[in-house]
């Protein structure tokens, strides 16, 4: 069952594990530094969304996500960055997408930080407390 706190502490894993791969340089699989960075800001929304008493779609698509976030959340993606952050999650996770450079899987987990920065200020102290999940 999805709550705040669980949501915090996926959204934390993905960040963490976007940031660890991002590491490898050169050798670094952008597409999955990408998809982590996605995972990290979709999360955050939905977690929220969960504290707001807000309903939301099984999506990927930040820019419905972000819809439905309350106002005083101050989500402060363009239109462009939400597109760019849904597609890490569907069309790049295949084959034939194309080559996601390593200076863009930065900019993507810039984006993560960004929107956790915004939305963890918004929860109470027990949920900013919250770290990343372990297995």
């Amino acid at each position: 069952m999805w709550s705040s706190g669980s949501g915090v502490a996926k959204a934390e894993s993905d960040l963490t594990t976007a940031a660890h791969v991002l590491k490898l340089g050169a050798e670094c699989p952008t597409d999955t530094v990408c998809f982590h960075a996605q995972q990290c800001v979709e999360k955050y929304l939905k977690a929220l969304l969960v504290l707001d008493g807000i309903d939301f779609p099984k999506t990927h698509d930040i820019e419905r996500l972000t819809a439905l976030t309350p106002a005083r959340a101050g989500i402060s993606l363009t239109a462009e960055e939400q597109g760019r952050l849904t597609d890490y999650a569907t069309t790049t996770r295949y084959p034939g997408s194309g080559e996601i450079l390593l200076t863009e899987a930065r900019r993507a987990v810039v984006l993560a930080r960004r929107v956790r920065k915004q939305v963890r200020g918004l929860f109470p102290s027990e949920i900013r407390r919250v770290r990343g999940s372990r297995p």
